[in-house]
């Protein structure tokens, strides 16, 4: 029998791939607009976007790592607990793990036999998947986040680079803005026929936290006497 391939799957690679690709859009363009707003010339206004890009994806890239090894640091230190705890008190460890399958709906003997036979193929695992919540879905990978974070945020951020690059210096502003909700959209749609859901939601997520995002960004121009 083929195993069923479930979206939930894809959830670690999607959601730092997602972050990723957002973050590249949104501070990418923000940087453009603050640079064209002050009335750069096209170089000036090309540097910095492709440093808000390098310096961004190499940034998201390394906090992606750090965060994430801290998760799996963290799910090492509970399964050498769990380890531990099934080499010393095994008897309890097993009705901990039977008291779990009944609260989950099992009758009280039918429970203790599935955590025997569970404790008897593989103890630690069927700890770690229902004591802990810890599972191959769930284990952390830092490497495949810090690439999956880092790859995707150069690939949001090249888009705006190309609107710096090409776009007319007079509505560099307009065209920014307008692209990058246009990536956005691009992005929601995608995220969601991966993730196997509806598109609207994502796509108004997406769009609407983009263009509080930018528009925050305005502000601060304001604020600081740029004409934006």
């Amino acid at each position: 029998m083929m195993p069923e391939n479930h979206y939930i799957n894809r959830s670690n690679w999607l959601r730092a791939a997602v972050l990723g690709a957002n973050d590249g859009i949104l501070s990418t363009a923000s940087v453009a607009v603050g640079v064209a707003a002050a009335g750069a010339a096209r170089e000036p206004l090309l540097l910095a976007s492709v440093a808000a890009l390098v310096a961004g994806a190499l940034s998201m890239a390394a906090g992606e790592y750090v965060s994430v090894s801290s998760q799996a640091d963290l799910e090492k230190a509970d399964l050498d607990r769990e380890r531990e705890e099934l080499a010393t008190m095994p008897e309890q460890e097993l009705t901990e793990l039977a008291d779990i399958y009944q609260a989950r709906g099992l009758r009280p003997e039918t429970a203790l036999e599935v955590a025997r036979q569970l404790t008897a193929h593989n103890a630690l695992l069927a700890h770690a998947r229902d004591e802990l919540g810890i599972s191959d879905l769930t284990e952390a990978n830092p490497l495949q986040a810090a690439v999956a974070s880092g790859l995707s945020f150069t690939v949001g951020g090249i888009l705006p680079v190309v609107v710096a690059a090409l776009a007319p210096l007079g509505g560099m502003i307009g065209l920014q803005y307008g692209f990058a909700l246009f990536f956005l959209v691009l992005l929601g749609y995608f995220s969601a026929r991966v993730g196997g859901s509806g598109t609207l939601r994502p796509v108004l997520r997406i769009t609407f936290w983009g263009t509080v995002a930018m528009g925050l960004t305005a502000l601060v121009g304001y604020l600081f006497g740029v004409e934006v």
